[in-house]
């Protein structure tokens, strides 16, 4: 292992960085997501019907989703020659 690569306890390198605007659009998404969630709170705080808690569950799961899927996407967009790309697969299986 190089100076800059640091082994994490699964044995995944953390070599892979995002572009900045990636980031950018991940954290306005995740952002989104959070008041997705606590709106999910209030429904059930307030004895909602389970119809919407579980349809605003599975946007939130969906939009979740959609942001690992756009991060792996950018990941093997961004790989260099030197990525590991069977650690990107593995990563990626693990959102599906």
């Amino acid at each position: 292992m190089g100076p800059t690569t640091r082994l994490y306890p699964y044995g995944y390198n953390d070599g892979v960085r995002f572009p900045e605007e990636v980031n950018q659009d991940a954290i306005i998404r995740l952002r989104r997501l959070e008041g997705q969630i606590r709106g999910l709170q209030r429904l059930v705080d307030e004895g909602s019907e389970c119809r919407d808690i579980v349809t605003q569950l599975a946007a939130a799961k969906g939009a979740l989703d959609r942001i690992g899927f756009k991060l792996m996407a950018a990941a093997l967009t961004n790989a260099d020659a030197d990525t590991d790309t069977s650690e990107l697969e593995r990563l990626f299986l693990k959102l599906s």
